[in-house]
């Protein structure tokens, strides 16, 4: 049986799967970089290195305060908020520097990367990210095209020609802008299924893509990506080429093909994300696609410390948190943003939960307290099944991978998981390589020392 139930396919498509165990190399060497990132500021300054950690700290802690004071206030104290958030930095390193220790900050901070990097890579992976390998090639593939996506790059990259040389029916979203039209682009798409089309494309940004992923989807059909949009961070956890859209047309011939989860906010299935708060409210603005930053200075202190800032109400999976001023509900959790291995991206797309991240941040204490991470309570981060978000108004905004839309208040989202089949080239420069998640020093150390590691699968111990 294939990885979902399937029986194998008599078109001659195989399972593939990429295992790698664990490396008590990579194990020894993230806890050296470990300890070494703690012994280099103390073999330089001593029991001093604390009082320094402690001044770097409070570096970071002003610079949030200067963000908070840019993007909440307008006239002196931004002004003064954008002073504080450069200076800050700035004054730290220079203490640094005069007191003859910038080198041993600087190399902590690289050997503690490097032990973050190893110690994920160390353990093996307690999920084995499976492909099957396509031998057969579509007969009546049907590629949705955007000509205006990404400033012009189907016809940069002659995305047209070399789609029709591939055998594809190619259409043309002539008309339309892919922000708004969705119900045609949907009809477009299910139109192309009545007519015989075994195989959905889309060369576009990622709202036309999750649009037609989803009609792919209800069809039990594939779907390629063609990351022919601004950002295409679908893409990007695909392991795409978006350099060279082109790249992904291999996929029709060289392929293998991937299940992948879809994430839905009531009615509206996204790829990507789901935006509700501030950066949902900013976007409704009309002159926001023409002066994007301009647009969120002028409109962002209304949203976060008018009168009438809207405040948001989350539930998932059991916890309720409310006063939040935005919340990104993601297809997949998104790593860290400081995650030296892949920062801000997903480490999976089929693990059929939903990432969930929110921001409560009120006055200048809580922005400073915000350095402190998830633990600050005004940054929290999560993974659940269903999340529940409600506003203080019948309706809410809702930046749907990247637009806008209004929703009836509460919006219920869910994760459907894998029921996109992906088909991707066989050879990806950016593949998403498997690794053990978030480091466990407790069991890189124990794989360090040459022990036998508990199985995660079973509790054996």
């Amino acid at each position: 049986m294939g990885p979902h139930g399937e029986p194998p396919s008599a078109s001659g498509e195989a399972d593939a799967a990429t295992v790698r165990g664990n490396s008590p190399g990579r194990a020894r060497l993230a806890v050296l970089a470990l300890l070494g990132s703690v012994l280099v500021p103390l073999v330089a300054a001593g029991l001093r290195s604390v009082l320094w950690a402690l001044v770097g700290i409070a570096g970071l802690a002003l610079a949030a305060v200067g963000v908070w004071w840019t993007l909440a206030h307008t006239g002196a104290l931004r002004v003064l908020g954008v002073a504080v958030s450069l200076l800050a930095p700035v004054a730290v390193l220079v203490l640094y520097a005069t007191s003859g220790i910038l080198w041993a900050a600087c190399l902590s901070l690289a050997l503690w990367a490097l032990a973050l990097v190893t110690a994920r890579g160390a353990l093996a992976p307690g999920h084995v990210a499976s492909e099957r390998v396509v031998t057969e090639a579509p007969r009546h593939p049907w590629v949705l095209m955007n000509p205006r996506s990404g400033g012009g790059k189907v016809g940069r990259f002659g995305l047209v020609e070399k789609a029709r040389a591939a055998g594809c029916q190619v259409v043309l979203l002539d008309g339309h802008d892919g922000l708004g039209g969705h119900q045609d682009v949907a009809e477009l798409a299910r139109h192309a299924v009545a007519e015989g089309a075994d195989l959905l494309a889309v060369a576009g940004g990622d709202g036309t893509q999750a649009l037609v992923a989803e009609v792919a989807a209800g069809h039990g059909l594939p779907f390629v990506v063609i990351p022919a949009g601004t950002r295409n961070h679908f893409a990007l956890d695909l392991g795409l080429d978006r350099d060279d859209p082109a790249k992904a047309l291999e996929a029709l011939t060289h392929g293998v093909e991937l299940r992948v989860d879809l994430g839905y906010a009531a009615d509206r299935v996204f790829v990507n994300n789901a935006s509700f708060g501030t950066y949902a409210s900013v976007v409704t603005e009309s002159a926001y696609r023409d002066a994007k930053a301009r647009t969120t200075l002028r409109t962002l202190p209304g949203l976060l410390t008018g009168k009438d800032a809207p405040r948001l109400w989350m539930r998932a999976d059991g916890t309720d948190i409310d006063g939040l001023q935005a919340l990104l509900v993601s297809n997949n959790p998104y790593g860290r943003a400081v995650d030296a291995a892949r920062p801000g991206r997903r480490e999976r797309l089929d693990s059929g939960v939903l990432g969930v991240v929110c921001v409560r941040v009120g006055n200048t204490a809580q922005a400073a307290r915000i350095v402190r991470g998830p633990g600050s309570g005004g940054l929290v981060r999560l993974s659940a099944g269903e999340v529940v978000v409600e506003g203080d108004t019948d309706t809410l905004p809702v930046g749907i991978d990247g637009e806008h839309v209004v929703l009836p208040s509460p919006v219920v989202c869910r994760s459907a998981p894998g029921v996109l089949r992906v088909r991707v080239p066989r050879r990806r420069p950016h593949a998403r390589r498997v690794t053990g998640g978030a480091a466990d020093w407790p069991r890189v150390a124990r794989l360090a020392l040459g022990r036998r590691l508990p199985d995660r699968s079973t509790g054996d111990g």
